[in-house]
């Protein structure tokens, strides 16, 4: 009786196990699917609007509804990854599905901002001439591949929650946090950063809408940097202060003329 009580036991945690790689394997299939229909959508071909496409509405109403999702992405996005929400967190759910599920409230926030963006398609600018929207173009692609290696680099599978997941099957404590500084790494802080940067504003055909977008995540990324370095500090301390003297934060030093190191 005891040897089938400890087998149930030990086939329940099994399957716990494995139900915690199956949740994080579909918030990351889910993240795939939206982000890839972002990069779709601020090209103009989303599934099924663009960003410019969709029934026109009053620009005031567009700008109240597409202001109040880009607020909602950026407090869903800046509280879920604050050290002390993380800990209040995970007294609720198990650490291993923490950040995936941080992963799926994110994933969750940006289908919602595609699905009810509201157009405002008055051009800002619209170049004609080939060459440059080619260039352009160019940059918009560049930009979402720095993303998805720059997340390669550092560490993609614990980005975005699969390597807790994997941890509990395999039995593995999480490893300590420490200072890593992998390829671009050492010539910019936050290269995964630049690129949605260089992203968002690389498109020959700027609308109202896009700028609107374009400028809010400008801000929010800029803002929320700050309280992501100031965690760092808090966690890595000196290591990560020294790494902030010496690498600027954007903008690659190959590529600064007078501009301050903290850009």
């Amino acid at each position: 009786m005891i040897r089938t009580a400890r087998s149930r036991r030990s086939a329940r945690v099994v399957l716990l196990a494995y139900a915690v790689v199956a949740y994080a394997v579909i918030a990351y299939a889910l993240f795939l699917v939206v982000f890839a229909d972002l990069i779709l959508f601020l090209a103009g071909a989303g599934l099924p609007d663009g960003i410019d496409d969709g029934a026109p509405v009053t620009a005031w109403l567009a700008a109240v509804v597409d202001v109040g999702l880009l607020l909602l992405f950026a407090l869903q996005h800046s509280v879920m990854a604050r050290p002390r929400f993380k800990r209040r967190w995970v007294e609720l759910v198990p650490s291993s599905i923490e950040r995936s599920t941080y992963v799926l409230a994110a994933t969750t926030a940006l289908g919602l901002l595609i699905w009810q963006w509201r157009p405002l398609a008055d051009d800002v600018w619209s170049i004609d001439a080939g060459w440059a929207r080619l260039v352009l173009w160019g940059g918009f692609g560049a930009g979402w591949a720095l993303v998805v290696f720059s997340s390669f680099l550092l560490d993609h599978v614990e980005l975005f929650g699969l390597g807790p997941a994997l941890r509990r099957v395999q039995h593995r404590t999480a490893p300590r946090p420490a200072l890593r500084q992998p390829g671009l790494y050492r010539y910019v802080r936050h290269p995964l950063l630049l690129g949605f940067l260089i992203a968002f504003w690389s498109t020959p055909d700027m609308s109202a809408g896009r700028l609107l977008l374009a400028v809010g995540a400008t801000a929010y990324i800029v803002i929320a940097v700050r309280f992501e370095e100031h965690d760092l500090r808090q966690e890595l301390g000196p290591h990560y202060e020294d790494y902030q003297q010496r690498v600027p934060r954007f903008v690659p030093r190959l590529l600064r003329s007078s501009v301050e190191d903290d850009t």
